[in-house]
């Protein structure tokens, strides 16, 4: 075997199936040398790990590999065989990782989710990790630092607001803690230490199960606590249950009859009430047509309902408080909350964790969609009654179960 200096005349000289050590020159690298097979000229390091000879390639003569740069290679691998590590090894684990991508790892975890999880959560997942993260698709899993995550996510609430970014962020920590979990050598989960997008403000806040008790429970008997556990159990707006006459009640029916003047679409709603909703109902008296409020103040006065609404929430909550200093006295307030973050948590879970059919959660609802205009409306609206009242039942069961845990 000849040994001389690896130089770009001696590499072209090369015929096929010779080989040529380094040697002959005091920059020279043992080990290291280039071979010809056919028309290609390859580098190439010979080495001893383990007590063993091991042969490493380093790549095709030409861009990016010169004699100078292949030298300089394998001066940096015989670097690892020094300190115990075998480059064979590190170049096939390299290359396991490489092909270890995003949108692969997303593949599996979409595969173990989807027997998992309820459709729509499945359904929201998916459309985080394939569309939302599919920039980050092509990176290989070990490759992903928090420096791309944070960009991403910031990129997604510019794009589509503060809370897609924080839910498609909890959707991509979550399939990497599961990757790790599967065994996939990942040093740490690199969403871990990323900003959190600023908490989604009132109008997107879903009660936890949790939280839902504890304002559950601190409802008093009078007026204000029992539309509070209207709204909870019907998902109905607070001006609907706070007007509510007793005309608009069909007894033999078990049903709330809106007339088109009292809901904000400007359409008759017809709902089903389960028995707790009934129950919740104070006795009926003759000289009233509303069924909550203290009636008219003066003789002549228009009796428009309950009112008080600020005054009774403040001392709700300072009741929920109290109950969390029972418990705990370095306890928080409630995290601010409405009213109609009742009606937002009650539809969500209907349709996230108790399976009810969108086109029913929006019937309950009464929110307006193409398909249930003119004569087709009506008709949907009085064949949806039985679907309705069991996803109400449903949801009241989920309630209670809540409630005692």
């Amino acid at each position: 075997m000849a040994s001389a200096s690896i130089t770009i005349r001696a590499v072209q000289a090369l015929a096929p199936g010779d080989v040529l050590w380094d040697g002959g020159h005091k920059e020279a690298v043992r080990g290291f040398g280039v071979r010809r097979q056919r028309d290609q000229a390859t580098y190439v390091l010979k080495y001893r790990v383990f007590g063993r000879q091991r042969f490493f390639t380093i790549g095709p003569h030409g861009s990016p590999w010169t004699p100078e740069r292949a030298r300089r290679e394998a001066k940096r691998l015989l670097g690892l065989v020094a300190d115990g590590k075998d480059p064979a090894d590190t170049k096939v684990e390299a290359s396991l990782q490489a092909a270890e991508t995003l949108r692969k790892i997303t593949d599996k975890y979409l595969g173990v989710a989807k027997k998992k999880q309820r459709p729509r959560t499945y359904s929201e997942i998916a459309r985080y990790l394939l569309i939302t993260w599919k920039p980050l698709h092509s990176l290989s899993v070990f490759k992903i630092s928090r420096r791309h995550i944070a960009a991403r996510v910031a990129d997604i609430e510019v794009e589509n607001g503060a809370v897609s970014a924080a839910r498609a962020r909890t959707a991509l920590s979550t399939m990497f803690n599961w990757a790790i979990r599967e065994g996939l050598d990942i040093p740490a989960n690199p969403v871990h230490g990323t900003n959190r997008p600023e908490q989604p403000k009132s109008r997107e806040r879903v009660l936890s199960d949790v939280e839902l008790a504890e304002i559950w429970k601190a409802c008093g008997d009078d007026d204000y606590g029992r539309i509070l556990r209207l709204l909870i159990l019907t998902a109905q707006r607070r001006d609907e249950v706070g007007g509510m006459q007793w005309s608009e009640l069909d007894s033999a029916d078990k049903q709330w009859i809106l007339p088109s003047a009292r809901t904000k679409n400007r359409r008759e709603h017809v709902l089903p009430l389960v028995p707790a909703a009934l129950i919740l109902l104070p006795p009926r008296r003759a000289d009233r047509h509303h069924i909550f409020g203290d009636g008219p103040r003066r003789v002549g006065d228009q009796h428009r309902g309950f009112s008080g609404w600020s005054k009774s929430k403040a001392a709700l909550d300072a009741r929920i408080l109290s109950a969390r200093k029972t418990a705990d006295a370095d306890a928080e307030p409630l995290p601010h909350w409405t009213v109609h973050d009742l009606r937002r948590t009650a539809a969500t879970v209907m349709a996230d964790r108790l399976g009810v059919l969108p086109h029913i959660v929006e019937a309950i609802l009464n929110h307006v969609s193409g398909h249930r205009g003119g004569v087709a409306g009506i008709y949907n609206r009085a064949r949806y009654q039985a679907e309705m009242r069991a996803a109400l039942e449903l949801w009241t069961e989920h309630l209670f179960w809540i409630v005692r845990r």
